[in-house]
């Protein structure tokens, strides 16, 4: 089956490089190319991609701005959205994650960690590239504002609790699996329903929703 990719960055080369990389491979294609953000949202919604590789910093509508609008969509619901990063601001990489984005990479990845990042987001498994550190995600996570608990939490199951806390603190399933004594399959069930459950997107957003509702805390630095 084929991973759908849209490119959306200001710079054309950049674009054509990705394009030529991603499509040298058999499993993923690229399907159209943005230049601005809001150019991202409307062939987002013609062409609905699997994944979107989002630059933030672009002319016109930032691709902040469209990570927001495309996540809002309900009929863009099975789209995922990586943002292309430098780091340079950490606000903006929270707001894209609290957004919907279901993960981010540094521009200067190595080409096989983009691949693998394009590949990983689309089966909604995993929220940060093997670039990104899980130091860094609790300190973005850290500048999300307090919430209100969400009434859904109760839905969930003890078992499902405790999985949504591990995946949280970045445990691969596999890690899970071998901390709790459980099999790989019984993992992914529990944070499919936990998910569901939450009404989350995918597997980022589910750790989202448990660093808004304090079911974790970032880790000290």
């Amino acid at each position: 089956m084929t991973i759908r990719v849209l490119l959306a960055d200001d710079q054309a080369l950049l674009r054509g490089t990705f394009r030529i990389l991603i499509d040298s491979c058999q499993d993923l294609e690229v399907v159209a190319e943005a230049a601005d953000g809001a150019e991202a949202v409307e062939l987002t919604r013609l062409h609905h991609p699997d994944v979107v590789l989002m630059d933030l910093r672009m002319p016109g509508t930032d691709g902040l701005t469209a990570t927001e609008t495309i996540c809002a969509d309900p009929d863009l619901a099975d789209t995922r959205v990586l943002v292309l990063t430098t780091f340079e601001n950490d606000d903006h990489v929270a707001r894209a994650l609290r957004a919907g984005a279901s993960g981010f990479l540094g521009k200067y990845v190595t080409t096989d960690a983009l691949l693998d990042a394009i590949r990983l987001i689309a089966t909604g498994e995993s929220l940060l590239s093997a670039g990104a550190t899980k130091a860094l995600i609790t300190q973005f996570l850290a500048t999300s504002p307090p919430t209100p608990a969400s009434p859904a939490l109760r839905d969930l199951t003890n078992r499902e609790l405790e999985v949504m806390k591990l995946a949280a603190r970045g445990h691969a399933n596999a890690e899970i699996a071998a901390a709790l004594h459980l099999s790989v399959l019984t993992v992914r069930t529990h944070i499919q329903r936990a998910m569901t459950k939450l009404g989350a997107r995918d597997r980022a957003q589910l750790v989202v929703l448990a660093y808004q509702n304090r079911l974790v805390t970032p880790d000290p630095r």
